[in-house]
């Protein structure tokens, strides 16, 4: 019989409104803590400015969306240019009317289509990496009160990656700030 091995997620609270939920997170990002997320089931006015989401944020992580985008167009219109040359010039030569084997500007087109599918293909598959999507099963699925953040419930789960987490402690802070009920997250492996 296999065992398996559980980690610590985080700790996890439930408020009684979305008002409540504001507040805790507001309270939950003063106190420090930076890797802390709110669930709620729709969506509340104010929730991302309060656990601190906002654009134009001291400390708001560096996209780097625009980059591999940037890498994507670039390897995609090279990739392209470099193609038609090397067809046209060096594996199947044809003198038509005896123009040049390198005629770059009959090349424009489909670099430039290359240089876009490259750049919009770089973006997309950046995104879902740096998001780490797809995430098909998240630990907090574990917890069976988390099923009501799709319906009535309002949560907040403080990371156990936070460099500030200690168990004790976040427990109880969840506690001081009106959470009705504070669970522990474990993650199976």
């Amino acid at each position: 019989m296999s065992e398996t091995r559980q980690t610590l997620y985080g700790v996890l609270g439930e408020f009684d409104s979305a008002k409540t939920l504001i507040a805790a997170a507001k309270k939950v990002r003063e106190a420090g803590y930076e890797c802390f997320d709110a669930f709620a089931p729709y969506p509340v006015p104010g929730l991302s400015e309060a656990c601190g989401l906002e654009l134009g944020l001291k400390g708001w992580k560096h996209n780097l969306v625009p980059q591999i985008a940037l890498l994507g167009g670039l390897c995609g219109g090279l990739g392209g240019f470099f193609f038609q040359y090397w067809v046209n010039v060096i594996d199947y030569p044809l003198n038509i009317a005896g123009r040049p084997l390198n005629s770059w500007p009959a090349f424009i087109p489909v670099t430039f289509e290359l240089t876009v599918l490259g750049a919009s293909t770089f973006a997309v598959l950046g995104m879902l990496a740096l998001n780490k999507l797809p995430q098909p099963h998240c630990p907090l699925f574990n917890v069976p009160s988390f099923k009501r953040a799709t319906n009535d419930g309002f949560f907040l789960c403080i990371e156990a990656t936070d460099k500030k987490f200690d168990l004790a402690s976040a427990t109880k802070f969840l506690q001081s700030i009106n959470a009705k009920a504070v669970t522990e997250v474990r993650d199976e492996d």
